[in-house]
């Protein structure tokens, strides 16, 4: 469940509470009134289940409690209460399936900045991982692949596609567009300075390296693991199963495809070079082709969920004029972007 703290003015009481009471899927419902000095207002705090959770939350962004209030959420870790569990029977669905679009937008949102830590992780992992393309070290290899950060850049941009948010799929595609030429270049330069104190050379890169050829050879199945690769780290990233996501981050060759071009490039190899750089791409587009459509399909179904949530006919109404609004909303945004 997740434990909402609300800052809500006082003329918008009414219809909160509407909707609050009104949800099945909420409960402890507690109002302080007056006790929020800024911005000034009431405090509701209550639990709600994650089935629940989005259309709720959605509502009370309709309600316009986010612009002139407060909505903050937090995950209970333990809960020992018969309504509790009352709730979470009566929402559709599972908890663990449950999709938070706001918990997903707001993780998300944080991956897309281009900062100075984001391009130190992935300089790094870049390094790395020609260090282990040259060694033929697919330990090194598989590290490199953890350390990278570009799976949260390609999850904000499927993330900003599907909500439609032009925003984050801008500033995620701006953070994969320049970050990985910044990594790259580099790491041409580290790969230069390592060939000048005698460390690696040419002959290392043209040498049988049955362990790591595959990272400058793509074929079908690369398309097809880096399709799976989008669908299991959305899910993973969307639910509260978070122990898949570094499976994923393993499984996909985005960061050693990039630091075989430049090993490449240094040692002057243009077709394996050509060769990575196809892997790149391939593995890029197909994690975000897997990713958007995992999403839509989660949007569809949790949609369908949401239609099934019992409320209150009062409750109801109140729902229905904050998806108007929001819809209204997310259309001056489009505009004005």
């Amino acid at each position: 469940m997740l434990h909402l703290r609300l800052i809500v003015p006082t003329d918008r009481m009414p219809p909160v509470l509407d909707l609050l009471e009104g949800d099945a899927s909420v409960t402890h419902l507690v109002v302080l009134s007056g006790a929020a000095r800024d911005p000034v207002g009431d405090v509701v705090l209550c639990d709600v289940a994650r089935e629940g959770a989005s259309a709720v939350l959605s509502a009370l962004r309709g309600l316009g409690i986010a612009e002139d209030g407060s909505i903050a959420a937090e995950t209970i870790d333990i809960l020992m209460s018969e309504a509790g569990d009352r709730a979470e029977r009566e929402a559709p669905g599972f908890s663990t399936d449950a999709v938070v679009w706001e918990e997903i937008e707001q993780r998300v949102n944080d991956e897309t900045h281009l900062s100075v830590t984001y391009l130190v992780f992935l300089t790094v992992a870049t390094i790395l991982a020609a260090i282990g393309v040259l060694l033929d070290q697919p330990i090194l290899i598989v590290g490199a692949m953890v350390v990278g950060p570009d799976f949260g850049p390609l999850a904000a941009l499927c993330v900003g596609v599907v909500q439609r948010e032009r925003q984050m799929a801008v500033r995620a595609a701006t953070a994969l567009v320049v970050g990985f030429p910044v990594a790259m270049v580099l790491t041409l330069g580290a790969v230069w300075l390592l060939a000048a104190a005698d460390l690696v050379d040419k002959s290392m890169l043209l040498t049988d390296r049955p362990m790591t050829d595959f990272i400058w050879r793509p074929d079908a199945l690369s398309w097809v693991v880096g399709f799976l690769a989008g669908i299991a780290g959305i899910v993973s990233l969307t639910s509260a199963k978070s122990g898949a996501l570094v499976g994923v981050l393993i499984s996909v060759t985005t960061v050693p495809a990039a630091a075989n071009v430049s090993v490449a490039v240094a040692f002057d190899v243009f077709d394996e070079a050509w060769g990575s750089t196809v892997q790149l791409v391939v593995n890029l587009a197909a994690i975000v082709v897997g990713g958007v459509l995992t999403l839509l399909v989660q949007r569809l179904y949790w949609g369908r969920r949401k239609l099934q949530s019992p409320r209150t006919p009062q409750a109801q109404r109140v729902a229905a004029r904050a998806r108007r609004a929001n819809r209204q909303g997310r259309q001056d945004r489009q505009t004005d972007g």
